[in-house]
């Protein structure tokens, strides 16, 4: 299968296109009919090396792990990733669910927001734990959980993207 590479400059054309089409100055916007992001939930393929990961290595609190109502047997658990919000899980015993896999509608990564101090400290923690991970910007840091999410801790405020305002 040979693919040709898309030609930059139509891409950001393209970008351009839509940015004017669609997007309101930040006055211009209508107010959310959503008040944040409760939860996002992941499949996770053992529980408890996901709460190792989660909670002992990055600092995300275990809050709740109760019995998955859709999928008997199965557990839903979460972590509190600030300001109210959670990541979640799943674990699907008896069921093959294969690998993790990027896929059009699916997930490509999860970005959580952290102060810049515990950023450096947690950039540190994943060196410390063996965990391979990429620095970019000096802000962020990606790697991949027990099974494979790409997870982004960003040390950006949240509403802001190296810099620029996104909210």
């Amino acid at each position: 299968m040979s693919t040709t590479a898309p030609d930059p400059t139509e891409l950001s054309a393209r970008r351009a296109r839509i940015r004017d089409a669609h997007l309101r100055p930040s006055g211009e916007r209508p107010a959310s009919t959503a008040r944040g992001l409760h939860h996002t939930a992941l499949v996770s393929s053992d529980v408890e090396t996901t709460i190792r990961f989660y909670q002992d290595v990055l600092g995300f609190p275990l809050t709740e792990l109760i019995e998955n109502r859709d999928y008997p047997g199965s557990s839903h658990f979460f972590f509190d990733i600030g300001n109210g919000n959670l990541l979640a899980f799943f674990d699907f015993p008896g069921l093959d669910v294969g690998p993790y896999a990027e896929v059009l509608g699916g997930l490509h990564h999860v970005a959580i927001s952290v102060e810049p101090q515990r950023w450096e400290a947690l950039v540190e923690r994943l060196t410390e734990a063996g965990i391979e991970h990429v620095v970019h910007s000096g802000v962020s840091v990606y790697f991949r959980d027990p099974d494979g999410a790409r997870i982004e801790l960003i040390a950006d405020p949240l509403g802001e993207m190296y810099g620029e305002h996104v909210l």
